[in-house]
Protein backbone atom coordinates (compact mmCIF):
# COMPACT_ATOMS: atom_id res chain seq x y z
CA UNK A 1 0.00 0.00 0.00
CA UNK A 2 1.54 3.60 -0.67
CA UNK A 3 2.04 6.19 1.73
CA UNK A 4 -1.07 8.20 2.40
CA UNK A 5 -0.59 12.03 1.18
CA UNK A 6 -0.91 14.84 3.46
CA UNK A 7 -0.48 18.19 3.50
CA UNK A 8 -0.90 20.02 7.17
CA UNK A 9 -2.78 23.46 7.36
CA UNK A 10 -1.89 25.48 10.67
CA UNK A 11 1.34 24.85 11.96
CA UNK A 12 1.27 25.81 15.75
CA UNK A 13 2.14 23.57 18.54
CA UNK A 14 -0.45 21.09 17.18
CA UNK A 15 -0.22 21.27 14.31
CA UNK A 16 3.69 20.52 14.60
CA UNK A 17 3.02 17.60 16.82
CA UNK A 18 0.65 16.54 14.36
CA UNK A 19 3.04 16.62 11.36
CA UNK A 20 5.96 14.86 13.69
CA UNK A 21 3.81 12.09 14.00
CA UNK A 22 2.87 12.59 10.65
CA UNK A 23 6.52 12.22 9.44
CA UNK A 24 7.96 9.47 11.93
CA UNK A 25 5.11 7.55 10.85
CA UNK A 26 5.92 4.99 7.09
CA UNK A 27 2.02 4.88 6.32
CA UNK A 28 2.26 8.42 5.37
CA UNK A 29 3.86 10.93 3.47
CA UNK A 30 3.64 14.90 4.23
CA UNK A 31 3.66 16.75 0.44
CA UNK A 32 2.47 20.17 1.66
CA UNK A 33 2.07 22.20 4.41
CA UNK A 34 0.58 25.78 4.96
CA UNK A 35 0.83 28.55 7.78
CA UNK A 36 -0.10 32.04 7.47
CA UNK A 37 2.98 33.30 9.95
CA UNK A 38 5.44 34.66 7.67
CA UNK A 39 8.32 33.53 9.85
CA UNK A 40 7.38 30.09 8.85
CA UNK A 41 6.71 30.55 4.92
CA UNK A 42 9.33 29.28 3.26
CA UNK A 43 11.38 27.27 5.67
CA UNK A 44 11.84 23.43 5.23
CA UNK A 45 9.61 21.60 7.39
CA UNK A 46 11.68 18.99 8.72
CA UNK A 47 13.81 22.39 10.47
CA UNK A 48 10.49 23.85 11.20
CA UNK A 49 8.97 20.81 13.16
CA UNK A 50 12.97 19.70 14.25
CA UNK A 51 12.33 15.71 12.74
CA UNK A 52 14.65 13.78 10.23
CA UNK A 53 13.19 11.39 8.28
CA UNK A 54 15.13 7.82 8.36
CA UNK A 55 15.43 8.25 4.12
CA UNK A 56 17.15 11.79 4.94
CA UNK A 57 19.62 10.31 7.20
CA UNK A 58 20.56 7.92 4.45
CA UNK A 59 21.50 10.89 2.38
CA UNK A 60 23.08 12.94 5.00
CA UNK A 61 20.28 15.55 4.39
CA UNK A 62 19.80 16.71 8.29
CA UNK A 63 16.05 17.30 9.09
CA UNK A 64 15.37 17.90 5.35
CA UNK A 65 11.80 17.22 4.40
CA UNK A 66 12.15 19.18 0.81
CA UNK A 67 8.64 20.50 1.66
CA UNK A 68 8.83 24.61 1.99
CA UNK A 69 5.71 25.83 4.13
CA UNK A 70 3.54 28.32 2.21
CA UNK A 71 0.92 30.63 2.60
CA UNK A 72 -1.85 29.55 0.06
CA UNK A 73 -3.63 26.94 0.74
CA UNK A 74 -5.41 26.24 -2.73
CA UNK A 75 -2.02 26.24 -4.61
CA UNK A 76 -0.32 23.51 -2.54
CA UNK A 77 -2.97 21.55 -2.85
CA UNK A 78 -3.61 21.66 -5.98
CA UNK A 79 -0.16 21.11 -6.83
CA UNK A 80 0.87 18.35 -4.42
CA UNK A 81 -2.43 16.40 -4.83
CA UNK A 82 -3.02 15.07 -1.63
CA UNK A 83 -5.02 12.44 -0.27
CA UNK A 84 -6.58 14.44 2.96
CA UNK A 85 -5.40 17.64 4.79
CA UNK A 86 -5.04 17.94 8.09
CA UNK A 87 -6.42 21.22 9.62
CA UNK A 88 -5.16 22.64 13.01
CA UNK A 89 -6.01 26.44 12.83
CA UNK A 90 -8.53 27.79 14.92
CA UNK A 91 -10.93 26.11 18.04
CA UNK A 92 -14.02 28.25 16.46
CA UNK A 93 -16.36 26.81 13.72
CA UNK A 94 -17.01 29.85 12.51
CA UNK A 95 -13.22 30.84 12.29
CA UNK A 96 -12.43 28.08 10.19
CA UNK A 97 -15.50 28.11 7.85
CA UNK A 98 -13.72 29.73 4.56
CA UNK A 99 -11.23 27.63 5.29
CA UNK A 100 -13.18 24.79 5.20
CA UNK A 101 -14.57 25.61 1.94
CA UNK A 102 -11.52 26.47 0.10
CA UNK A 103 -9.62 22.83 0.80
CA UNK A 104 -13.57 21.32 0.26
CA UNK A 105 -13.49 23.11 -3.33
CA UNK A 106 -10.37 20.96 -4.19
CA UNK A 107 -12.71 17.74 -3.31
CA UNK A 108 -9.98 16.83 -0.30
CA UNK A 109 -11.04 15.27 2.66
CA UNK A 110 -10.22 16.95 6.00
CA UNK A 111 -9.28 16.15 9.87
CA UNK A 112 -9.61 18.77 11.82
CA UNK A 113 -9.10 19.79 15.60
CA UNK A 114 -11.57 22.71 15.35
CA UNK A 115 -13.09 21.87 18.92
CA UNK A 116 -16.48 23.21 18.14
CA UNK A 117 -16.57 20.95 14.86
CA UNK A 118 -16.51 18.13 16.66
CA UNK A 119 -20.02 17.88 17.58
CA UNK A 120 -21.96 20.74 16.02
CA UNK A 121 -25.54 19.78 15.49
CA UNK A 122 -26.22 20.97 19.16
CA UNK A 123 -24.48 24.57 18.60
CA UNK A 124 -24.14 24.97 14.97
CA UNK A 125 -26.72 23.88 13.25
CA UNK A 126 -26.60 25.70 10.48
CA UNK A 127 -22.75 25.69 10.29
CA UNK A 128 -23.41 22.42 10.32
CA UNK A 129 -25.30 21.65 7.25
CA UNK A 130 -23.55 24.12 5.49
CA UNK A 131 -20.38 21.95 6.10
CA UNK A 132 -22.21 18.72 5.28
CA UNK A 133 -23.41 20.47 1.76
CA UNK A 134 -20.33 21.05 0.96
CA UNK A 135 -18.71 18.03 1.71
CA UNK A 136 -20.95 15.65 0.02
CA UNK A 137 -20.80 18.05 -3.02
CA UNK A 138 -17.42 17.45 -3.24
CA UNK A 139 -17.63 13.87 -2.42
CA UNK A 140 -15.56 13.35 0.16
CA UNK A 141 -15.53 13.41 4.30
CA UNK A 142 -14.38 16.02 7.33
CA UNK A 143 -14.12 15.22 10.68
CA UNK A 144 -13.05 16.83 13.63
CA UNK A 145 -11.82 14.91 16.59
CA UNK A 146 -8.71 15.81 19.86
CA UNK A 147 -8.57 13.81 23.02
CA UNK A 148 -10.67 16.58 24.31
CA UNK A 149 -13.95 16.51 22.77
CA UNK A 150 -13.47 13.79 20.58
CA UNK A 151 -12.06 11.08 23.10
CA UNK A 152 -11.80 11.40 26.44
CA UNK A 153 -14.92 12.99 27.62
CA UNK A 154 -17.32 11.55 24.80
CA UNK A 155 -16.02 8.47 22.76
CA UNK A 156 -14.53 6.94 25.77
CA UNK A 157 -17.68 6.52 27.56
CA UNK A 158 -19.80 6.49 25.11
CA UNK A 159 -17.67 3.14 24.65
CA UNK A 160 -18.13 1.72 27.74
CA UNK A 161 -21.78 2.20 27.69
CA UNK A 162 -21.81 -0.63 25.32
CA UNK A 163 -21.94 -3.31 27.92
CA UNK A 164 -24.92 -1.93 29.85
CA UNK A 165 -28.50 -3.02 29.59
CA UNK A 166 -29.42 0.69 31.26
CA UNK A 167 -27.65 3.69 32.15
CA UNK A 168 -29.16 6.12 34.39
CA UNK A 169 -26.15 8.82 34.88
CA UNK A 170 -22.55 9.42 32.97
CA UNK A 171 -20.46 10.95 34.76
CA UNK A 172 -16.44 11.85 33.71
CA UNK A 173 -13.42 14.01 35.25
CA UNK A 174 -10.93 15.04 33.80
CA UNK A 175 -8.16 16.90 36.07
CA UNK A 176 -4.61 17.81 34.84
CA UNK A 177 -2.01 19.43 35.92
CA UNK A 178 -1.46 21.99 32.72
CA UNK A 179 2.51 22.54 33.64
CA UNK A 180 2.74 19.43 30.65
CA UNK A 181 1.15 21.58 28.26
CA UNK A 182 1.73 23.92 25.85
CA UNK A 183 1.41 27.77 26.21
CA UNK A 184 -1.53 28.25 23.95
CA UNK A 185 -3.49 25.92 26.44
CA UNK A 186 -1.95 27.46 29.71
CA UNK A 187 -3.10 30.78 28.40
CA UNK A 188 -6.49 29.15 27.38
CA UNK A 189 -7.30 28.52 30.95
CA UNK A 190 -6.50 31.91 31.95
CA UNK A 191 -2.67 30.85 34.23
CA UNK A 192 -1.49 34.21 35.31
CA UNK A 193 -4.48 36.45 35.25
CA UNK A 194 -6.28 38.07 38.08
CA UNK A 195 -9.40 36.95 38.87
CA UNK A 196 -10.87 40.23 37.38
CA UNK A 197 -8.63 39.91 34.34
CA UNK A 198 -9.83 36.10 34.43
CA UNK A 199 -13.80 36.99 34.23
CA UNK A 200 -13.37 39.53 31.64
CA UNK A 201 -11.25 36.78 29.34
CA UNK A 202 -14.32 34.21 30.00
CA UNK A 203 -16.68 36.74 29.03
CA UNK A 204 -15.18 37.35 26.15
CA UNK A 205 -14.53 33.51 25.20
CA UNK A 206 -11.27 33.91 25.18
CA UNK A 207 -10.90 31.68 28.22
CA UNK A 208 -12.81 28.51 28.52
CA UNK A 209 -12.22 24.89 27.25
CA UNK A 210 -13.71 24.85 24.42
CA UNK A 211 -16.12 21.01 24.04
CA UNK A 212 -18.06 20.68 27.10
CA UNK A 213 -21.00 21.14 25.82
CA UNK A 214 -20.47 19.37 22.77
CA UNK A 215 -19.32 16.24 24.01
CA UNK A 216 -23.09 16.06 26.20
CA UNK A 217 -24.68 16.46 23.11
CA UNK A 218 -22.38 13.64 21.63
CA UNK A 219 -22.92 11.15 24.25
CA UNK A 220 -26.91 12.17 25.05
CA UNK A 221 -27.79 11.56 21.65
CA UNK A 222 -25.78 8.27 21.52
CA UNK A 223 -27.67 6.91 24.28
CA UNK A 224 -31.23 7.89 23.37
CA UNK A 225 -31.84 10.58 25.56
CA UNK A 226 -33.42 13.99 24.76
CA UNK A 227 -31.76 16.97 27.01
CA UNK A 228 -33.47 19.75 28.48
CA UNK A 229 -30.97 21.93 28.92
CA UNK A 230 -27.05 22.07 29.15
CA UNK A 231 -25.40 24.47 31.24
CA UNK A 232 -21.11 25.46 31.62
CA UNK A 233 -20.37 26.91 34.46
CA UNK A 234 -16.66 28.44 34.73
CA UNK A 235 -14.55 29.28 37.71
CA UNK A 236 -11.11 30.22 38.25
CA UNK A 237 -8.25 28.09 39.97
CA UNK A 238 -6.16 30.27 42.53
CA UNK A 239 -2.91 29.54 43.25
CA UNK A 240 -1.70 29.16 46.76
CA UNK A 241 2.12 29.02 46.47
CA UNK A 242 4.13 29.93 43.77
CA UNK A 243 3.80 27.66 41.24
CA UNK A 244 6.62 27.95 38.24
CA UNK A 245 6.30 25.98 34.74
CA UNK A 246 8.47 25.75 31.46
CA UNK A 247 6.42 28.81 30.46
CA UNK A 248 4.80 30.65 33.56
CA UNK A 249 4.91 31.30 37.06
CA UNK A 250 1.88 31.74 39.32
CA UNK A 251 1.97 33.96 42.12
CA UNK A 252 -0.23 32.93 45.16
CA UNK A 253 -3.77 34.51 44.56
CA UNK A 254 -3.68 34.75 41.09
CA UNK A 255 -4.95 32.01 39.07
CA UNK A 256 -3.67 29.08 37.70
CA UNK A 257 -6.00 27.34 36.03
CA UNK A 258 -9.68 26.40 34.96
CA UNK A 259 -12.73 23.86 36.66
CA UNK A 260 -14.74 23.87 34.56
CA UNK A 261 -18.28 22.24 34.90
CA UNK A 262 -20.99 21.03 32.31
CA UNK A 263 -23.96 19.18 33.06
CA UNK A 264 -26.64 17.81 30.82
CA UNK A 265 -30.35 17.85 32.12
CA UNK A 266 -33.39 15.75 31.33
CA UNK A 267 -36.27 17.63 33.06
CA UNK A 268 -34.63 18.75 35.98
CA UNK A 269 -32.86 16.00 36.58
CA UNK A 270 -28.60 15.59 35.43
CA UNK A 271 -28.08 12.96 33.62
CA UNK A 272 -24.14 13.43 32.49
CA UNK A 273 -22.28 15.59 34.25
CA UNK A 274 -18.70 16.22 33.06
CA UNK A 275 -16.03 17.68 35.19
CA UNK A 276 -12.54 19.30 34.17
CA UNK A 277 -10.36 20.69 35.88
CA UNK A 278 -6.69 22.46 34.35
CA UNK A 279 -4.18 23.96 36.60
CA UNK A 280 -0.68 24.56 37.04
CA UNK A 281 0.54 22.33 39.76
CA UNK A 282 -2.72 19.79 40.22
CA UNK A 283 -1.13 17.43 42.65
CA UNK A 284 -2.90 14.22 40.51
CA UNK A 285 -3.50 13.86 36.47
CA UNK A 286 -6.25 11.77 35.58
CA UNK A 287 -9.50 10.74 33.51
CA UNK A 288 -12.11 9.17 34.77
CA UNK A 289 -15.58 7.94 34.14
CA UNK A 290 -18.48 6.60 36.19
CA UNK A 291 -21.28 4.74 34.87
CA UNK A 292 -24.09 4.34 37.04
CA UNK A 293 -26.97 1.60 35.79
CA UNK A 294 -26.74 -1.90 35.08
CA UNK A 295 -23.74 -2.89 35.71
CA UNK A 296 -22.56 -0.20 37.39
CA UNK A 297 -18.95 1.24 35.91
CA UNK A 298 -16.18 2.57 37.07
CA UNK A 299 -12.77 3.56 35.00
CA UNK A 300 -9.94 5.83 36.02
CA UNK A 301 -6.64 6.27 34.29
CA UNK A 302 -4.13 7.18 36.26
CA UNK A 303 -1.39 10.17 35.46
CA UNK A 304 -4.63 10.91 32.75
CA UNK A 305 -4.18 11.34 29.27
CA UNK A 306 -1.41 13.72 27.97
CA UNK A 307 -3.58 16.14 25.87
CA UNK A 308 -1.15 16.87 23.41
CA UNK A 309 0.53 14.10 22.62
CA UNK A 310 -3.40 12.39 22.13
CA UNK A 311 -5.18 15.12 20.51
CA UNK A 312 -2.24 14.67 17.37
CA UNK A 313 -2.16 10.62 17.71
CA UNK A 314 -6.04 10.30 17.56
CA UNK A 315 -6.15 13.15 14.56
CA UNK A 316 -3.42 10.57 12.75
CA UNK A 317 -5.07 7.40 13.91
CA UNK A 318 -8.45 8.94 12.26
CA UNK A 319 -6.91 9.95 8.89
CA UNK A 320 -7.57 6.20 7.27
CA UNK A 321 -10.94 6.33 8.70
CA UNK A 322 -12.15 9.61 7.05
CA UNK A 323 -10.14 8.36 3.51
CA UNK A 324 -12.77 4.85 3.96
CA UNK A 325 -16.27 7.01 4.98
CA UNK A 326 -18.95 8.26 3.25
CA UNK A 327 -18.71 11.87 2.05
CA UNK A 328 -20.67 14.31 4.39
CA UNK A 329 -19.69 15.72 7.68
CA UNK A 330 -18.69 13.22 10.91
CA UNK A 331 -17.76 12.72 14.24
CA UNK A 332 -16.50 10.59 16.02
CA UNK A 333 -19.52 9.05 17.13
CA UNK A 334 -20.77 7.73 13.67
CA UNK A 335 -16.81 6.55 12.27
CA UNK A 336 -15.54 3.38 13.03
CA UNK A 337 -13.53 3.49 16.61
CA UNK A 338 -10.08 4.56 15.57
CA UNK A 339 -7.07 2.34 16.94
CA UNK A 340 -3.28 3.11 16.10
CA UNK A 341 -2.66 3.40 12.39
CA UNK A 342 1.38 3.52 11.07
CA UNK A 343 2.01 1.09 8.17
CA UNK A 344 3.76 -2.26 8.19
CA UNK A 345 5.76 -4.04 10.50
CA UNK A 346 9.31 -4.72 8.42
CA UNK A 347 10.04 -8.55 9.41
CA UNK A 348 12.83 -9.14 11.88
CA UNK A 349 13.81 -13.08 10.54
Amino acid sequence: MSAIRVVSVGLGPIGVSVAKQLVERPAFTIVGAVDIDPLKRDLDLGDLIGVTPSRALKRGSARRLGVKVGADAPTIIKATKPDVVVLCTSSSIKGVMPQLETILRTRTPIVSTTEELSYPGYTHPRQARQIDAWARKARVAVLSTGVNPGFAMDALPIALTAVCERVDHISVQRVQDARIRRLPFQQKIGAGLTTKQFQRRVEDGSVRHVGLTESIAMIADAVGWNLSRITDDIQPKLATVTISGEFLAVDPGYVCGIVQDGIGYHGRTPVITLHMEAYLGAPESYDAVQIEGHPNLSMKIAGGIHGDVATASIVVNSISKVLGAAPGLHTMRDLPLPSYFGGSLTSGS
